[in-house]
């Protein structure tokens, strides 16, 4: 039973090198491995390492990465949009166009993610100020109902007789 894992990852490599135009001898040249180990990476018959990953995604001027991914050997981030699948995969671009490409769309997403939190932690201000807002109006309240009621009191004799009264000086 063949790991399905490494079937994909030949697959892709092979997808890869189609698109890229390149035989399979010349990516074996490329990457500085045999032509018959990479026909066997190919298959699906064996399990290339991190370091062969990253001389063949060399040979094919991809990302190291998106192989790294569809070998299982890096989880790929959810939050991708498929952007940087589309970067990585594209044959026309050289490595370093690749890279610079996922850095400036890394940096618009960081941006936005940094503006999206300010803008939330504005609104949970102004909540806190209008909630803020409504105990203070809702205290002056309840301090002029309790002043008027004790004016009302004071003025039907019933403050508790302590307005009669007075207070000796020594």
């Amino acid at each position: 039973m063949r790991n399905e894992t490494v079937k994909s990852i030949g697959d892709y490599i092979r997808e890869q090198r189609e698109q890229a135009r390149i035989s399979m001898r010349q990516l074996a040249q490329q990457a500085g491995v045999s032509n018959p180990y990479l026909s066997q990476i190919e298959r699906g018959l064996r399990k290339p390492s991190a370091d062969i990953l990253q001389q063949i995604a060399k040979g094919l001027r991809i990302s190291a990465e998106a192989l790294y991914v569809q070998a299982g050997i890096l989880e790929d981030r959810p939050a991708d949009s498929g952007v940087r699948s589309a970067l990585l995969a594209d044959p026309e671009l050289s490595e370093r166009q690749k890279q610079v490409l996922i850095e400036i769309y890394e940096s618009f997403r960081k941006e936005n993610a940094a503006a999206a939190e300010a803008e939330a932690a504005e609104a949970e201000a102004a909540a806190a100020a209008a909630e803020a807002a409504a105990e203070t109006k809702a205290s002056k309240t309840s301090w002029s109902d309790a002043t008027a009621e004790a004016e009302q009191d004071e003025q039907s004799g019933d403050a508790g007789d302590v307005s009669g009264q007075t207070i000796p000086s020594d």
